[in-house]
């Protein structure tokens, strides 16, 4: 593990690090230390005892040394008064409650204590696991007569970031002390390799630590569950209720963790073979016959994709392939972007850099653990308002990111091309986004004689739909072959789209001009999002009741005539939905917006998107005059709706 939390950072005079958003307020505790301490109430007794209870059961003596001193400079009066209120904050944040098991795992930033990531909570939740899934095994033993059922086998995988290794072998010490077996992944992988080696396993159960595209300073526990423990469709798919309630009810009921029995050693280190396997898999995917003419800059962002990309994409055929050598390798500090997401502004401004003087055809990012892919590509429209879906151009001489909802037409109606030429009579194949994705992908799905299906936010939704053929959403995330890997997998999806976009090169086309094809057909679906951040959390629940008392009656003069609950759940034919907390608004002229609280950050968040007819008429170019380019035009008229429809959310939310 990196300095404690990693998000901590030094602060001068005590000798301890807290954390600077700890969130005390000590604008006047250095003014009057004396005045200010007669005022203040002692540290309460029952949190010296949780924290020091904690210490106790701590298994790493690093997280249990920081704890130790926050400790003592909160109970010391003569410290210096800043330092101790901000230590207090800190420990009060820490252990206000535990990191809450939930349908995205775990997450959250590193450090001792139960609301934090560490090994602690990550032994729990391993017994936890592995409890559930000895009971849901016994379960199967009595269905079957009695037969004797094997020990649960997990398969377990991480990344480059600080401790996951850590909290991987950790997890494989309480599964083989639990009589399972566990298999770890040979070296830092993508998330897409554990989801592969789950079902190619047959494991009942995967565990990915990993934070994604968070901070340096997070690390989280994905499950997926599997084998004899989920049979249906969504067999290798991460968790949904009622088992995530099940799983965290297991793990709240382990006593402490000295109680967890761990082994130091005994499990299986599994080879290359499973790599292999992957790139396998994925790479038959690929036409072999088609045009490989392209030059691609491609970024892991400092995370674990590069190698495994690079492999990827070379055995297909790409070889005029350029890796952003400051971001080539995995590093945990993520030192040359301010946050490692590829939807971030600056994220993606090396590789545009790159791509610009090697005249490149295509920029392809992915996020930290490879389950996201980004596309940059030239648009002659870029500069002008009307063709940036609401972001600023990234980069000058045209290069702009694709939203992820462009990037899920593209490949939504390349996969159903696929589909339909090889299951010319099948009529079972189903396209699927998620409720606050683009409906353009119904509209694909139409067009090819297939189902479409809208789900709840996230791939445990999406990857679990029965006949899959292709699922995405907004957030960059597509599942391309849910037969082997059931989530979103960044890396099958870039060997996909640098094969779309060298055969349309090669028929003197450009990815923008496949969605300007599909704009003229379906009409422009165009769309944005309007994020709100509290630093109170009681804000959110009460801004979505603010919402509901009094939403929008308009959305940009267009009359709203469909308000829907999410909460009470929704059955509409293509929506099928458990309840969950959020509203969908529909106006007359197609104007939709989805209004949901962020499960993973403390964010209210409204999807907004608008469908505006294209007056082909005579021209398909894309040049300034509406004549000469009809798609333009729609973007046009669809950007200024769409900043008006943000106007009337943003007046709803209160902001």
């Amino acid at each position: 593990m990196a300095p404690e939390g990693t998000s901590d950072v030094p602060v001068t005079g005590a000798g301890v690090e807290v954390d600077g958003d700890g969130g005390a307020d000590t604008t006047a505790a250095g003014a009057d230390r004396t005045g200010s301490r007669a005022d203040e109430p002692a540290l309460d007794p029952a949190l010296v005892a949780q924290v020091e209870a904690w210490i106790d059961d701590d298994p790493d003596p690093q997280t249990a040394e920081h704890l130790r001193v926050l400790l003592t400079t909160a109970q010391d009066d003569e410290a210096d008064a800043e330092l101790q209120g901000v230590a207090r904050a800190e420990l009060t944040d820490r252990f206000r409650g535990s990191l809450q098991f939930g349908t995205a795992g775990l997450r959250g930033a590193m450090g001792g204590g139960p609301n934090r990531m560490n090994r602690a909570v990550v032994i729990r939740a391993a017994a936890g696991l592995t409890r559930y899934l000895v009971d849901a095994l016994e379960a199967r033993r009595g269905e079957g007569g009695g037969v004797v059922v094997e020990g649960p086998r997990v398969v377990i995988g991480y990344d480059a970031r600080f401790s996951s290794d850590v909290f991987a072998r950790d997890t494989a010490a309480v599964v083989t002390a639990a009589g399972g077996h566990a298999l770890l992944l040979p070296e830092p992988l993508p998330t897409p390799v554990l989801a592969y080696a789950v079902r190619q396993l047959g494991a009942d159960a995967g565990v990915m630590v990993t934070a994604s595209h968070n901070p340096p300073a997070d690390n989280g526990y994905k499950v997926y569950l599997g084998g004899r423990v989920v049979t249906d469709s969504g067999q290798g798919s991460q968790i949904v209720p009622p088992y995530d309630e099940e799983i965290a009810a297991r793990i709240a009921a382990v006593p402490s963790v000295a109680s967890v029995r761990r082994t130091e050693g005994g499990w299986t280190v599994l080879g290359e073979e499973v790599v292999e396997g992957y790139l396998t898999a994925v790479g038959a995917l690929a036409d072999p016959g088609s045009p490989r003419d392209l030059r691609i800059v491609l970024t892991p962002l400092h995370g674990v994709g590069g190698h495994t990309a690079e492999r990827l994409l070379r055995a297909a055929g790409f070889a005029d392939l350029h890796i952003v050598p400051e971001q080539a390798l995995p590093d945990p500090r993520f030192p040359t972007v301010a946050f490692p997401n590829p939807e971030e502004p600056g994220a993606i401004d090396l590789a545009l850099a790159l791509a610009e003087v090697l005249d490149a055809d295509i920029v392809l990012a992915n996020d930290p653990d490879a389950d996201r892919c980004a596309v940059a590509v030239r648009d002659p429209r870029a500069g002008h308002a009307s063709s940036v879906s609401g972001r600023d151009s990234l980069a000058a001489s045209g290069w702009r990111m694709l939203h992820g909802d462009e990037v899920g037409a593209l490949l939504g109606m390349d996969r159903a091309s696929r589909w339909r030429q090889a299951h010319p009579a099948a009529d079972d194949g189903v396209l699927a986004s998620s409720i606050v994705s683009s409906r353009l992908l119904g509209r694909i799905a139409e067009a090819h004689g297939m189902t479409h299906r809208s789900t709840l936010t996230g791939f445990k939704w999406i990857s679990r739909v029965e006949g899959l053929v292709f699922g995405y959403e907004e957030a960059l995330g597509y599942c391309v072959d849910p037969a082997r890997v059931r989530d979103k997998d960044g890396l099958s999806a870039a060997l996909l789209l640098a094969q779309l976009a060298a055969t349309t090169r090669a028929q003197g086309r450009t990815l923008i001009d496949l969605l300007d094809d599909l704009a003229v057909t379906h009409g422009l679906h165009l769309t944005d999002q309007l994020s709100v951040r509290f630093t109170d959390l009681d804000e959110i629940p009460a801004t979505m009741a603010r919402v509901r008392q009094a939403p929008p009656a308009t959305l940009a003069g267009s009359p709203v005539v469909e308000l829907v609950d999410l909460s009470l759940g929704s059955t509409d034919g293509e929506h099928d939905l458990p309840p969950t907390d959020g509203l969908r608004l529909l106006a007359a002229d197609g104007t939709r917006v989805v209004v949901r609280p962020s499960g993973t950050e403390p964010k209210v968040k409204c999807y907004l998107e608008v469908v505006v007819p294209v007056d082909a008429g005579t021209g398909t170019g894309t040049g300034t005059d509406a004549q000469d380019d009809p798609v333009g035009a729609a973007r046009s008229t669809a950007r200024a709706r769409l900043d008006a429809v943000r106007a009337d959310v943003a007046a709803a939310l209160g902001v």
